[in-house]
């Protein structure tokens, strides 16, 4: 499997949010691309199946996926704005569905 050895851009903070996200961001663009995205959906398949307690770890998906909407606002189109909130809101409504069952 070959491996792409060009490093990645240095975050770069053009504001005060961005500032003090920057240590945060820099430990996430250390890691390798695949670890974020199988945590959020390790998270996420936790929270479906562990009943109301789910909501917790849901709940630190949708924190996550907040702080990265609120860090690429400036940069994102409004669909991608759009499509975003929209993955939120879905997991925010899951999250409900935990807290509160028929």
């Amino acid at each position: 499997m070959p491996t792409n050895d060009t490093p990645r851009p240095e975050p770069v903070a053009t504001n005060a949010f961005e500032r003090v996200s920057l240590p945060a961001t820099r430990l996430l663009a250390g890691l390798p691309s695949y670890v974020p995205v199988v945590v959020v959906f390790a998270l996420v398949l936790l929270g479906a199946f562990l009943g109301p307690w789910g909501a917790i770890p849901l709940g630190l998906v949708v924190l996550f996926l907040l702080w990265m909407l609120a860090l690429s606002w400036p940069r994102l189109r409004p669909s991608e704005r759009l499509m975003r909130i929209a993955v939120v809101a879905l997991v925010v409504g899951l999250a409900i569905i935990k807290v509160v069952p028929r």
